[in-house]
């Protein structure tokens, strides 16, 4: 990968969040302690430092703008079809954004994560794919303890089609039906007072882990959770700042998983092979990336998307939890859509990512 200097200055986009964010700030002092917080806040309290390796080399690499995060419409439309064609043209916004769900239960909150990219890419012909939009992310597991933010207990990340199990040092979960993969490290961030998190994705393909086990090879970013969306002055940045976009929100994606130029089907994004995709490697995939509620590891007892539509059931059997988790939600918007679920899970193709 090329070993570029960052380029001087960057595009900061100012990015208003809902409303409940507002006064929720750069460098904002935690909220005190048992003080009531908005799922927007504890979104954003516990959104990782993320690493993003980045390739630049190669035709469909775009200089390493394929491997910047940005929302699903950064090119001013919701048609999933034309974001591989898209990606290429000037004036379309990389600004960093991540979206995110959360669902509640008396015991626990669990925050969903969605880190997309209109590209997943390859530079070789051999025997590697390459689709257009690419959706990989992370839950984590946040006991309700009584404090502001509660205590994060465990990560489940998305790495094509399979999760990867994770808790931070000090967890009182261990090992259940899976086995845990390793340790979730925790970094501060120059923009808050927080330990957070952190995870990172591989170049081109984008797979999901714990950080280290992905890094950043070369060039890369270093993605830090704010209120602002800035865009990175080119392959290697290492202070990008990135804004959250709430999955439940009016007009967001849960609204517009009916969309049928946005998704092929539920949780299944729709892209086509038009363009230069596959151009000079093995192949290029058709309707192959996945929002939240798509995410499945086959080989895995819960469900198609349950990682966020039943995230208490995918705890509850990856790890061994004291005193076990509660199954009742007090909030959790996807469970309108039981029924249209249950059957994508029975019907839809399988994840191909």
């Amino acid at each position: 990968m090329l070993d570029r200097k960052r380029a001087a200055g960057r595009s900061l986009v100012a990015t208003a969040l809902a409303a409940a964010l507002v006064g929720v700030g750069l460098g904002a002092a935690p909220a005190p302690a048992g003080a009531t917080v908005s799922r927007a806040e504890l979104a954003l309290r516990w959104a990782p430092i993320h690493y993003q390796d980045v390739d630049a080399t190669g035709s469909h690499a775009l200089g390493g703008r394929s491997d910047y995060l940005t929302k699903v419409d950064f090119d001013g439309d919701l048609n999933g079809r034309n974001n591989w064609d898209n990606a290429a043209r000037s004036g379309v916004s990389f600004a960093a954004h991540v979206y995110y769900s959360v669902v509640e239960t008396n015991s626990h909150w669990y925050l969903t994560y969605l880190f997309f990219h209109p590209r997943d890419w390859t530079d070789h012909p051999f025997f590697e794919t390459e689709h257009e939009n690419d959706g990989e992310g992370v839950m984590f597991a946040v006991e309700r303890d009584g404090s502001t933010y509660g205590v994060l207990r465990s990560a489940v990340t998305v790495a094509h089609s399979d999760f990867f199990s994770y808790t931070p040092a000090g967890s009182t979960w261990t090992t259940g039906r899976e086995s845990v993969d390793g340790t979730l490290r925790m970094q501060s961030s120059p923009h808050d007072s927080f330990q957070r998190p952190v995870t990172a994705q591989e170049a081109q393909g984008h797979g999901l882990k714990a950080y280290p086990q992905y890094d950043i090879v070369g060039d890369g970013i270093v993605y830090y959770p704010s209120t602002v969306a800035e865009t990175p002055s080119g392959a290697d940045d290492r202070d990008v700042r990135y804004a959250l976009v709430d999955i439940f929100a009016a007009g967001g994606l849960w609204t517009q998983r009916a969309n049928a130029d946005l998704f092929a089907n539920l949780g299944t994004f729709a892209g086509d092979n038009s363009g230069d995709c596959g151009r000079g490697t093995w192949s290029c995939g058709v309707n192959s990336a996945n929002a939240p509620w798509g995410w499945d590891d086959g080989d895995d007892l819960p469900g198609r998307g349950q990682i966020a539509t039943d995230p208490a059931k995918l705890a509850a059997e990856y790890f061994t939890i004291p005193g076990g988790v509660s199954r009742t939600y007090t909030y959790n918007p996807y469970a309108n859509e039981a029924a249209a679920l249950a059957e994508a899970d029975r019907t839809a193709p399988r994840p191909i990512d």
